[in-house]
């Protein structure tokens, strides 16, 4: 385990693999996973490793072995984000999941060396009524300190049996304090759009959906790479949410490797 102090003095845990400055892979999680309990990322990461790429799993802020007490905004988990970045050295691929892809837009500009974004999955324009409305009924829950009624908030629309799961945690209800950069994110990524949000993205974009999921995700995938000046979308192996660790990790290889979207 490695550890980095951010400017807004979290300390961030993070896991990195392969040869130290070579070009790298940042994953950010989306909503909820540590990186204990997130395997399909961390074996993605090893097989980077083994193929010669560096490649970071971090606890996001106020997860893991990254806790700290009380709501986490934002600004502080792009701060995480850029020290990790600084920390691996080479030229750098913020990989989103799912909610994460916001926040990987939302770091573009705060990663020095960056060499691309590959967005898995992104919830861009999948809200009833959009993402900020969605996220102002989380955030009042939040801040009213309904943390159950803001989990469920933030769930609606999305497989019961994940509510059910996070019930589970030991985390429960508190986890959805470390959910706010998530929300933020989505948001301000609908507000501006995904055309202003992109348009000083000079690396490539690659907008990433599995062969099989959910709806509107291939059409969001589409509409990134369009936004993008340098955007492209691909179906890759994968299914409900969760890429395949092999596919992702030789297609990341790749993308790493040649430094373009080129297949």
């Amino acid at each position: 385990m490695n550890v980095v102090e951010t400017v807004a003095g979290d300390r961030v845990a993070f896991d990195r693999y392969g040869p130290v400055g070579a070009p790298a892979v940042l994953f950010i999680s989306g909503a909820g996973p540590t990186r204990a309990d997130d395997e399909t990322t961390t074996r993605t990461a090893q097989l980077l490793g083994e193929r010669g790429v560096q490649a970071s799993v971090h606890d996001r802020v106020g997860r893991g072995d990254s806790a700290t007490d009380g709501p986490i905004g934002l600004e502080r988990e792009l701060a995480a984000i850029e020290a990790i970045s600084r920390e691996l050295g080479g030229p750098v691929t913020l990989v989103g999941h799912s909610s994460g892809c916001a926040i990987a837009m939302r770091a573009a500009s705060h990663v020095e060396r960056l060499a691309g974004l590959v967005l898995w999955e992104a919830p861009i324009g999948l809200f009833d009524g959009g993402a900020p409305a969605w996220w102002g009924t989380v955030a009042a829950h939040i801040a009213a300190g309904r943390l159950e009624d803001a989990v469920a908030a933030y769930m609606v629309g999305m497989p019961p049996e994940w509510l059910e799961q996070l019930r589970r945690s030991p985390d429960y209800p508190e986890l959805v304090l470390s959910w706010i950069p998530d929300g933020e994110a989505l948001a301000r990524v609908e507000r501006d759009g995904l055309a202003t949000t992109l348009r000083d993205t000079d690396a490539p974009v690659l907008a990433l959906v599995g062969t099989e999921t959910f709806p509107g995700m291939s059409e969001t995938a589409a509409d990134i790479a369009t936004a993008a000046p340098h955007g492209s979308h691909e179906e890759l192996a994968g299914a409900w949410h969760e890429w395949d660790a092999e596919a992702m990790a030789t297609r990341l290889a790749r993308f790493v490797g040649c430094g373009s979207l080129e297949r």
